[in-house]
């Protein structure tokens, strides 16, 4: 999947410009958390978000610092400081250079961006010009499309048992793990080395379109010991 296939277009932006005020209006007011900054030629100079409102000085004097810790701040810095929290434009307060993406990019990469640099929402770039946005929530609706079905056709069962097998044989700590499936139900049996793999078995076969529920019948050797524990409701328990 790539980014093109996910991102919100056409994005609602502002002028580096605009005032701060005309900024806020229009984050409230389409329930928008990041705002692309674009010049006239719709070149993306920078993004204003959420965060950049906490340190306003109408909200009185947030950044403070101990004594101590203020003779290494030069002046430099509390000027750029000041200009942040008391700019009145969109340009005095929005974050320069911000990260970008390009609309070919997979998801795979655009999650990896969005992790290693903890970025809510990303903008899209093609050839210079903002194209769109993405954003979490954008990425949470990939995966709802992308989760499998509940339901299974008739008579499916050895398709889905095929498949639940397969993924289990792609992992090392499912190798002693064998799966019936019934209408729809999967049952796993067998035994695992590690009991952290019963989780991880149930998940593989939940994630199988078709399986409407998994039943747990494998069961725990200890490799230390080799204590052999029986899997959870057996009747011998």
């Amino acid at each position: 999947m790539l980014v093109s296939e996910i991102m919100t277009s056409p994005v609602v932006v502002i002028a580096p410009s605009a005032s701060i005020a005309e900024a806020a209006k229009v984050m409230l007011g389409d329930r928008i958390s990041g705002l692309p900054v674009v010049d006239q030629d719709k070149r993306l100079v920078g993004v204003l978000t959420e965060g950049d409102f906490l340190r306003r000085g109408e909200l009185g004097d947030v950044r403070k610092r101990p004594r101590w810790l203020e003779v290494f701040v030069g002046s430099g810095k509390r000027a750029e400081e000041y200009v942040q929290s008391h700019g009145r434009r969109v340009e005095d307060v929005m974050s320069p250079n911000p990260v970008t993406i390009a609309p070919d990019a997979s998801l795979e990469e655009l999650v990896g961006l969005m992790t290693a640099r903890k970025i809510k929402r990303v903008p899209v770039v093609a050839d210079g010009a903002l194209v769109g946005i993405v954003a979490r929530s954008d990425v949470m609706r990939a995966v709802l499309r992308a989760l499998p079905a509940s339901s299974a056709a008739a008579g499916d069962d050895e398709r889905i048992r095929q498949a639940i097998a397969a993924e289990l044989k792609r992992h090392s700590w499912s190798a002693g793990v064998r799966v019936t499936v019934t209408r729809g139900v999967a049952e796993l049996s067998g035994v695992i080395f590690d009991e952290r793999a019963r989780e991880a078995t149930r998940v593989a076969a939940e994630n199988v379109p078709g399986v409407t529920k998994v039943v747990d019948q494998v069961s725990w050797i200890e490799p230390m010991s080799s204590m052999y524990l029986l899997p959870p409701g057996s009747p011998y328990l």
